[in-house]
C-alpha cells in the first residue's frame, strides 16, 4: 500500500493581519501535482485541515476545490480526512455522504455508537483506522486497541494496518510551537506512546508541524509535518511524506517531497540578535524582489524607539517584502540591573509609589512629579475595579 500523509494545513491562517491565500493556494495545487505523479493508493490529511473552527466561505470553497482536483490526480486513490483540534467536528462530518461519491471519507468526531465506522477497508491493499482528534480527557478506554483488534480480526490476509490519530506524543520534537508546557503542546496533552495500543504498521499522525518519527524502535511511528510554515521559529523544511508498505509486519519506507513555499518567513539576522541600526541596515540590504514575511531580532537595553514600525515599513515599502513584527531581547547594563532586593516583609509594609520610586531609581528612570500622578491614578483605577 502507497500513501500519503499529510497533515496541518491551516487553511485560512492570517499571519500578522497578512492573508496567505496564495501560498495556501500554491501548496495546494503542488500537493495535486505530486499525487498525479506518485498516484497513491491513499491520501491522508490527519487534522488541522483549517485554522479556526469557523473558516471563512472562501476558505472553505478553496479546500472543497483543492479535494476534488486531488481526486482528479488519481480518481482510484482513498481519501481520508480528519478533524484536527483547530478544526470544527461538525463541519467536517456535514458533507460526509456527498463527498463519499468522490472517494472522500471524512471523520469529524468520533463515532461512539459504532467505532468499527472508523475502520476503513482499501480493496486488496490494507485497512486505515481513521481517528480524528479527540480531547484526550474524553478518549474512551482502550479505544484505539479495539479498533486494532477488530482490524485485526478482519485481516485475515495480512495486509498493511494504518492508524491515525492527532495528538501530542510524548518525546516528540516540537520545535517552532508556541503554547507549550510539561503537559501539553499547543493546548493538546501529552500521550504516552503506548496508550495508542499495538498492531498497526504504520502510526500516520498530525498536530506537530516538525516532520519527524517518534522514535519507538520499530521506525513506524510519523508526524509529517505541515506543508508550509505556521510561525517565524518553524525554520526548517516542510514536505510531505510517501510511504509504502508490503505487507502486514513490514517496515515502512518513507520518503518526502519539499513543498516550496513561494512567500517564505523569513528571520533577520538568520541567528542571534542583532543592534537596531544593524538590523535597518540589513533589512535595507534584503532583496526587493523575494516575496518574504520578515522578522527582526532586535537586542535592546531599554525600549525600541517609539516609531521604530514606522522606519521598518518604510525600509520595505518599495520591496516585495512584508513586516511583520520585532523579536526582542533585552541584554543587561548596570541601568537595568535591579540593585535593590526587598524582602516579603519589606514588600508587604511598604507603600506602592515607593516601591515604584525605588524601581525608577534602579533602571535610571526619573520618576518625576507626572509619573507619580499617573501611577497614583492607575493604583485608584485598581482599587475601584477590585470594590
Amino acid at each position: 500500500m502507497k500513501i500519503l500523509h499529510t497533515s496541518d494545513w491551516h487553511l485560512g491562517h492570517i499571519l500578522y493581519n497578512y492573508d496567505r491565500g496564495v501560498e495556501q493556494l500554491s501548496m495546494l495545487n503542488q500537493m495535486a501535482e505530486i499525487v498525479r505523479t506518485e498516484q497513491p493508493d491513499v491520501f491522508l490529511l490527519c487534522g488541522d485541515v483549517y485554522h479556526t473552527s469557523q473558516p471563512s466561505a472562501t476558505t472553505q470553497t478553496m479546500f472543497t476545490n483543492a479535494l476534488v482536483k486531488i481526486h482528479q490526480a488519481c480518481p482510484t486513490m482513498t481519501i481520508i480526512a480528519t478533524a484536527g483540534n483547530h478544526d470544527s467536528g461538525i463541519k467536517h462530518d456535514i458533507f460526509k455522504t456527498p463527498w463519499r461519491a468522490l472517494g472522500v471519507y471524512t471523520f469529524g468526531n468520533l463515532d461512539r455508537n459504532d467505532i468499527t465506522q472508523h475502520i476503513i477497508e482499501i480493496p486488496d491493499k490494507g485497512y486505515v483506522i481513521a481517528l480524528p482528534y479527540i480531547n484526550e480527557r474524553n478518549i474512551p478506554d482502550n479505544l484505539f486497541q479495539q479498533l486494532l483488534d477488530i482490524t485485526q480480526q478482519r485481516n485475515s490476509q495480512s495486509m498493511p494496518v494504518i492508524m491515525t490519530a492527532h495528538t501530542t506524543i510524548r518525546g516528540c520534537d516540537f520545535t517552532g510551537h508556541d503554547n507549550t508546557n510539561d503537559y501539553s503542546v499547543g493546548g493538546i496533552d501529552y500521550l504516552d506512546i503506548e496508550q495508542l495500543g499495538h498492531g498497526y504498521d504504520y502510526l500516520a499522525l498530525g498536530h506537530i508541524h516538525h516532520q519527524q518519527f517518534v522514535h519507538t524502535g520499530k521506525h513506524n511511528v510519523r508526524y509529517c509535518g505541515s506543508p508550509i510554515p505556521i510561525a517565524f521559529d518553524e525554520n526548517y523544511q516542510h514536505t510531505v511524506s510517501i510511504v509504502e508498505i508490503n505487507q502486514h509486519g513490514a517496515e515502512p519506507a518513507v520518503r518526502q517531497i519539499p513543498i516550496d513555499n513561494p512567500h517564505p518567513l523569513v528571520t533577520i539576522p538568520t541567528n542571534g540578535f542583532a543592534t537596531w541600526d544593524d538590523a535597518k541596515s540589513m533589512l535595507m540590504q534584503f532583496p526587493d524582489d523575494i516575496e518574504a514575511y520578515i522578522r527582526l531580532n532586535i537586542e535592546i537595553t531599554d525600549f525600541l524607539p517609539p516609531n521604530a514600525k514606522n522606519e521598518a515599513e518604510q525600509i520595505v515599502a518599495d520591496k516585495k517584502c512584508r513586516f511583520c513584527l520585532f523579536n526582542t531581547k533585552r541584554i543587561s547594563t548596570k541601568s537595568n540591573q535591579c540593585t535593590t532586593h526587598l524582602t516579603i516583609n519589606e514588600f508587604q509594609t511598604r507603600q506602592p509609589i515607593d516601591i515604584a520610586q525605588q524601581y525608577a531609581a534602579d533602571k535610571g528612570v526619573e520618576f518625576d512629579d507626572r509619573l507619580q500622578q499617573l501611577f497614583r491614578q492607575a493604583l485608584e483605577e485598581i482599587k475601584t475595579d477590585i470594590e
